[in-house]
């Protein structure tokens, strides 16, 4: 069987939960991380499916690392490759396909609500329509590329989620664990303690952790959703 190929951006961002899902299931997987020096793969050829982690760099910085990213990501596209795409990973998968990334009407970072869509692809990626909390953590915001359907949405950010065919580009950051949760919720940065109390959308680093209390379990079982179809798509190939 064919690994998943798993890029990532900075060191602190591991595949968390994404990484343990994957394991549970025996799936061999290869992680590139260029925050280590190490380079994307030239083509996909090799791998079943394919996801792409976040970062805290803009999808529109000048990085051969990311463009690299933008070039797998189309071949996915054009090959049937299953493609996940969380925050970060969903920015590049729009620019990747002629959509744009931009500053996000208003930041999101913890626990946020977002409104699933009721249509039939939104159900079957999320479950069910309605409200759902998320964790977020991004600044910038992607519009949907040709051909995409919209899923979910919330009051700050138009376009939580978009599909085309069996590929998944979220705004969010389905495969936070708990480690990784609280790692991040004690590493806010200048930038993002500035929008804290200013931004309505913002949470604190004990808000985040007091959060995931509250959340955590039920999005853990909507990542094993989302994980599954994605996967099962690259079983189909």
């Amino acid at each position: 069987m064919k690994p998943v190929l798993v890029l990532q951006h900075m060191n602190g961002d591991s595949p968390a939960y994404l990484g343990t899902w994957l394991a549970a299931r025996g799936q061999a997987v290869v992680v590139r991380n260029s925050a280590a020096g190490e380079t994307f793969p030239t083509t996909l050829s090799s791998y079943r499916a394919f996801a792409i982690l976040g970062g805290e760099m803009s999808a529109n910085d000048e990085s051969p690392a990311l463009r690299q990213a933008e070039v797998l990501i189309r071949e996915a596209v054009r090959d049937g490759v299953p493609t996940i795409g969380h925050c970060l990973g969903g920015q590049l998968m729009s620019r990747a396909l002629g959509g744009r990334v931009g500053a996000s009407p208003a930041p999101e970072i913890g626990w946020q609500p977002m409104r699933v869509f009721d249509t039939t692809t939104a159900c079957a990626w999320f479950g069910a329509p309605g409200e759902m909390h998320v964790f977020h953590w991004h600044h910038e915001a992607f519009s949907l590329p040709a051909g995409a359907e919209a899923l979910a949405t919330s009051s700050a950010c138009a376009h939580q989620a978009f599909a085309i065919g069996p590929h998944l580009a979220l705004q969010f950051h389905v495969e936070i664990d708990a480690a990784k949760l609280d790692a991040w919720s004690r590493a806010q940065g200048p930038r993002d303690f500035a929008a804290h109390g200013a931004c309505a959308t913002v949470q604190s680093g004990a808000q985040m952790r007091d959060g995931a209390r509250l959340h955590l379990d039920a999005h853990q079982r909507l990542a094993d959703r989302i994980y599954t179809r994605w996967i099962e798509a690259a079983a189909a190939r």
